[in-house]
């Protein structure tokens, strides 16, 4: 993330999402892969899309930052291959007191990502849950890594009650219940996603390991 007056290439997030230009970028990506299955490509930009938007947003309210996250207030630039390079900001945020997940994803949810899921499912065929879910495991990265609190026990996870609580912070559903858990197999815990990101349909590109929800690929 950087201010969008310093990001070149950057157009305007609504323009791009809402018009043609997602839309053409989908197909020159899918082209590009051996013309692979367009909702496995939109998947795949998409957790660029997440990353990109996430890590930078959850990192930065832990150190009690609260970048300007809204929809409409966004540009965004691709790289050379089509991918999500980089979001431009209105400003370099304000300061936030610290709180918990559940609070701290709140306004990430209400102001950009619940559209952003709209349209990726409007302009693409993917389904909500799968790009819910796309999000979720960069937030868990971001929470996780951060978080300074001593480990209790081998199956200490930070960010479980983003994935266990129903409800989110101002009691409104939470679109992230259930996206992750943790199994623990032959004395590992693994996490686990609930929804495949279809990666494995697009020639080339590696697995997702342990994290993957089909059992038969996580091997590969």
């Amino acid at each position: 993330m950087m201010l969008s007056a310093d990001l070149e290439g950057a157009v305007p997030l609504g323009d791009f999402l809402e018009g043609d230009g997602f839309s053409r970028t989908l197909d020159r990506y899918a082209e590009s892969h051996g013309k692979a299955d367009r909702r496995a490509a939109a998947s795949f930009w998409s957790l660029y899309y997440f990353s990109a938007l996430t890590i930078p947003y959850v990192v930065a309210r832990r150190a009690e930052t609260r970048l300007p996250v809204a929809f409409d207030e966004m540009t965004i630039a691709l790289g050379e291959d089509g991918l999500p390079r980089a979001f431009g900001l209105p400003h370099e945020g304000d300061w936030s007191e610290g709180e918990d997940l559940l609070n701290v994803v709140t306004p990430l949810v209400d102001c950009h990502l619940s559209r952003a899921v709209a349209l990726l499912k409007e302009k693409s065929g993917i389904a909500p849950k799968l790009a819910w879910n796309n999000a979720a495991v960069y937030i868990d990265y971001a929470f996780n890594v951060t978080d300074r609190t001593p480990a209790d026990g081998d199956d200490y996870w930070p960010s479980r009650p983003l994935f266990d609580c129903p409800l989110l912070g101002n009691g409104s559903r939470n679109p992230f219940h259930g996206c992750l858990r943790h199994e623990r197999e032959e004395g590992t815990v693994h996490c686990r996603r609930k929804v495949c990101c279809l990666r494995y349909m697009l020639p080339g590109i590696p697995g997702c390991g342990e994290l993957c929800a089909l059992p038969e690929l996580r091997k590969q």
